[in-house]
């Protein structure tokens, strides 16, 4: 499977993460920042309650909260961030 290069985020463009997306009541919203054979760039605003199923990536994945507090479960470990 090929992935486009062209997808999402310009080169040396400028964002705001917290206001590029708004959280949703008892949603989750996702949105592709960047999409390439390289990288799976995505963010993501979680309303209280919700969570994303266990899954695996063939890929490493980085976790980085910008406002409120997350439960992470890694292999066997839970994290609070």
């Amino acid at each position: 499977m090929q992935i486009e290069t062209d997808q999402g985020l310009g080169a040396a463009k400028a964002f705001d993460l917290i206001n590029d997306i708004k959280i949703n009541p008892g949603a989750i919203v996702s949105k592709t920042l960047r999409k390439s054979q390289d990288v799976n760039l995505t963010l993501f605003a979680f309303d209280a309650g919700q969570g994303l199923s266990e899954h695996k990536a063939p890929f490493d994945a980085l976790v980085y909260v910008l406002d409120g507090k997350a439960e992470v479960l890694i292999g066997d470990k839970t994290f609070e961030v």
